[in-house]
């Protein structure tokens, strides 16, 4: 979760003391996701390649997780498009799974496909109604204002934005993502 909201030093030191516990499969893709997340790459890279190489006939770990992890890295070296391509196959096998809809929304929002994004965030946003507490899921709201200023539609932009601040009005402000968020709603208005 750490990684997710951006506060990579505490995604860090939490992958190392995951990865001391178990090595499990769920725990080093987990540890792997999280790693790609702040931009750890090729560590990133590696752990999802040996649980690939470890469970070759598991479905999920094949056709969604590891490319879930390798899109994330694509994202990160500038390769939106290809990190969107990953993704496609994943969404086969997990059309309710929170971090391929999140990761898919920001692909989109870097591809520069407004539209394409609103659409996945909106998939995200919309899954509260099947799965209970995902912590991924509040973060529909800034992706859905992120994809509505691409698309020009500042209304829409604007509620997305409150929705999201009123959902963490009681949240510590020192938490990264909420002062990013902060900041481009002031800049929206």
């Amino acid at each position: 979760m750490e990684a997710t909201f951006s506060d990579k030093t505490r995604a860090i030191a939490d992958v190392a003391q995951a990865l001391k516990l178990s090595e499990s499969p769920n725990v080093v893709l987990n540890c792997a996701a999280a790693l790609a997340l702040v931009g750890e790459n090729a560590r990133a890279a590696k752990l999802a390649d040996d649980v690939a190489q470890k469970r070759p006939y598991d479905t999920l770990v094949q056709f969604v997780e590891v490319p879930l992890v390798k899109a994330q890295i694509e994202m990160n070296q500038g390769n939106p498009a290809k990190a969107i391509d990953l993704l496609d196959g994943a969404l086969v096998y997990a059309r309710a799974n929170s971090g391929v809809l999140y990761v898919r929304g920001n692909a989109y929002l870097k591809a520069g496909r407004g539209a394409d994004a609103v659409q996945a965030f909106q998939r995200l946003q919309d899954l509260k109604n099947i799965i209970n507490v995902d912590p991924v899921m509040p973060l529909a709201k800034p992706g859905l204002a992120r994809a509505y200023v691409m698309a020009d539609d500042k209304a829409r932009a604007r509620v997305a934005y409150q929705d999201f601040l009123a959902l963490w009005k009681d949240a510590d402000p020192n938490v990264p993502l909420l002062r990013e968020v902060k900041a481009e709603y002031a800049r929206l208005q």
